[in-house]
């Protein structure tokens, strides 16, 4: 099959596509088709050698993906059949033609949704769901991904008794100031939070809930339907290009990739 590959960590002029061994699915998992990918920050920060993937995780780039089930391993429940399409949280391996996925972290795709828009849903939406439902919840509540060049003016937006969740550090993770007394001043709370590095027990826990509770609204018609943004669509031999848009900030809303079929 064909992935996204690097030889060595830097910019993206390393990237390009390679053959590599098709995955076999496993004790309980699915081998899901590809037809897209989006490209999430950790992406580049893990071709930069920043943010390797978790124990056991393919080191294929790619959170997430949407595509057909091709294949069944050993001791699936029946909840999926092949041919059926879907989309998954993934701790790497999307941007590749096949992936294999543990049947409990496929998601149905919501009607009226095309593959495309669907490879757009799973690690920003169960991100922002896990932080707000069950990280977080409520008001007073700052949900941060920059991290170190951000944490005085977050410090500051804070009410009295607000919480902090702290879920990437894209503006490094050096603090020179004082923070800690802010804060203790605020009487805030700061809550880190990574979903990548969480076991199968708990993101499938976290897209049954996310399945059940926000899923739905992508179908529905009307002013309070839920749909995700895409930026720009790339054919996956153009993931140089992705990288280098995604790099220099010029996207508002999701960059996908494009598997060959």
């Amino acid at each position: 099959m064909l992935a996204v590959h690097f030889d060595k960590p830097g910019g993206p002029e390393n990237l390009y596509v390679k053959e590599v061994a098709k995955p076999s699915p496993g004790e309980g998992e699915v081998l899901l088709k590809v037809a897209a990918s989006a490209l999430n920050r950790a992406d580049l920060m893990q071709r930069q050698g920043q943010y390797d993937p978790p124990p056991g995780a393919s080191n294929i780039l790619g959170l997430e993906a949407s595509g057909h089930v091709a294949e069944l391993g050993p001791g699936c429940q029946g909840h999926w059949k092949i041919g059926d399409t879907a989309m998954a949280l993934l701790p790497g391996g999307g941007q590749a033609q096949y992936v294999t996925v543990p049947e409990g972290l496929l998601m149905p795709i919501p009607e009226g949704l095309t593959l495309t828009q669907a490879a757009a849903i799973p690690e920003a939406w169960l991100t922002a769901f896990q932080l707000l439902h069950l990280v977080g919840a409520g008001v007073n509540l700052i949900l941060d991904c920059i991290g170190g060049s951000y944490w005085e003016k977050n410090v500051n937006c804070l009410a009295l008794d607000g919480r902090w969740v702290l879920y990437g550090l894209m503006g490094g993770g050096d603090i020179n100031g004082p923070l800690f007394s802010k804060l203790l001043f605020k009487r805030g709370s700061l809550i880190t939070s990574l979903l990548r590095s969480r076991d199968n027990k708990y993101k499938q826990m976290l897209v049954n809930a996310f399945t059940e509770q926000i899923l739905p609204h992508f179908s529905t018609e009307g002013p309070q339907r839920l749909l995700p943004v895409l930026d720009r669509i790339y054919p996956v031999t153009e993931i140089q290009e992705a990288h280098k848009y995604m790099e220099a900030n010029k996207n508002i809303g999701k960059i996908v990739l494009e598997l060959p079929q």
